[in-house]
């Protein structure tokens, strides 16, 4: 019987809800480009509910329980008092997610020697230190696409937010007022920007898409370069590199997975080289940005803004000069977990544990690691040297 640790953020300061806004979901026949969506054989679950939280569970437990398996669901997951410290020991199987991640280093990693399977109820798992992974013999997989349209739209929404500067304009009715010069001082229109994409895999594709009626000039710089008749289709102007792109834009989104080539790429020196007044969006990994040259690119004018909902570390402390910086429009990492999200990543989470326990092959796009070395997603999106 397997022992199932899985970290999940904390449930609303309130208590877990016992109604929500809308009556269920809409219903997605696949994803775009015709991947299936997760299909275990059963959810214990109402899509459109609360599960990424610590009571919602990922609607796990009756399904592990009835087969005699253990299931472990905490929040506590930093320090060496933690929960998650204390049960890793044990674990068979470690689950978490990006937005609460709880850090498999190569230290913990090392601490469990029960460790087989880790699990990104999500995508991105660079939390999870993938060369000792390899070298202990983990299968490491996440829930690919789950999410990707839904971080798409957040960064959309924050392109939009930046652009129009919405936030204060926002912040002014709040207050009482009609300050209507103050709220259009740094309000710009879209429309016949150059908007441009690091990385264009799931997310960065569909982020193109989107803004492609907004009459936009859309660049994008990725390793793997798309079809033709993708670019053709989209107007897409492609750089070999983010050197070569980001001087041409107006607005540059981050949507590429942290790994060493671009851990810090968006320094003081890359910053330097951005149009004057531009804008940032980064919804991908906090560290492909330098923190502080985020926060002096703000201060000087080089930057119009800057958004995102990824920070390091996760959670963020409440003296992160994120929180305080100037024209900002940052969220704490909630870009992936839409209630939206949270059914197909939940569900994908059960399919991956129904395959895994039943001692068959765990769908090759989930897979990160396997067979000691990267395999599905992960040998398209990471390389096998240390991670940051």
């Amino acid at each position: 019987m397997a022992n199932v640790l899985c970290v999940l953020y904390d449930d609303p300061a309130g208590g877990h809800p016992s109604s929500y806004a809308r009556d269920g979901l809409p219903s997605l026949p696949h994803y775009p480009g015709g991947q299936t969506l997760p299909s275990p054989s059963a959810l214990d679950f109402v899509p459109g509910q609360l599960l990424g939280s610590v009571s919602g569970e990922l609607g796990l437990r009756r399904f592990l329980e009835a087969q005699g398996h253990t299931l472990v669901v905490t929040s506590d997951k930093d320090g060496p008092d933690s929960e998650f410290e204390r049960r890793l020991p044990d674990a068979d199987v470690v689950i978490s997610q990006p937005f609460w991640p709880a850090y498999l280093t190569a230290d913990r990693i090392a601490k469990a020697p029960n460790l087989k399977l880790a699990i990104t109820a999500g995508i991105g798992s660079d939390h999870v230190d993938l060369d000792a992974a390899i070298r202990h013999g983990i299968t490491v997989a996440e829930v690919t696409y789950s999410n990707s349209i839904s971080v798409a739209e957040h960064a959309v929404m924050m392109i939009l937010a930046l652009v129009r500067d919405y936030l204060p304009a926002h912040r002014i009715v709040r207050e009482g007022g009609w300050d209507i010069a103050d709220a259009v001082a740094r309000s710009y229109d879209l429309e016949g920007m150059h908007v441009g994409s690091v990385a264009a895999g799931r997310i960065g594709t569909a982020i193109l898409r989107r803004l492609a009626p907004f009459d936009v000039h859309l660049h994008y710089t990725d390793r793997h370069r798309l079809p033709r008749e993708t670019e053709e289709e989209l107007g897409l102007t492609y750089h070999p590199s983010a050197e070569d792109m980001v001087p041409a834009c107006d607005v540059v989104t981050v949507n590429a997975p942290l790994h060493p080539e671009t851990e810090a790429l968006f320094d003081d020196r890359l910053l330097a080289t951005m149009k004057r007044g531009s804008y940032l969006v980064n919804t991908a990994r906090a560290r492909i940005c330098d923190r502080d040259a985020i926060v002096r690119a703000l201060e000087s004018g080089r930057l119009a803004g800057y958004a995102g909902d990824v920070w390091f570390p996760q959670p963020a402390g409440p003296d992160h000069p994120w929180r305080t910086m100037p024209h900002h429009g940052m969220t704490p990492h909630v870009s992936g977990t839409s209630l939206s999200a949270q059914a197909r990543y939940a569900a994908g989470t059960r399919e991956i544990l129904e395959s895994w326990l039943a001692g068959g092959a765990i769908r090759e796009e989930y897979l990160i690691v396997d067979g000691g070395g990267l395999a599905g997603a992960g040998a398209h999106s990471y390389t096998a040297t240390a991670q940051g």
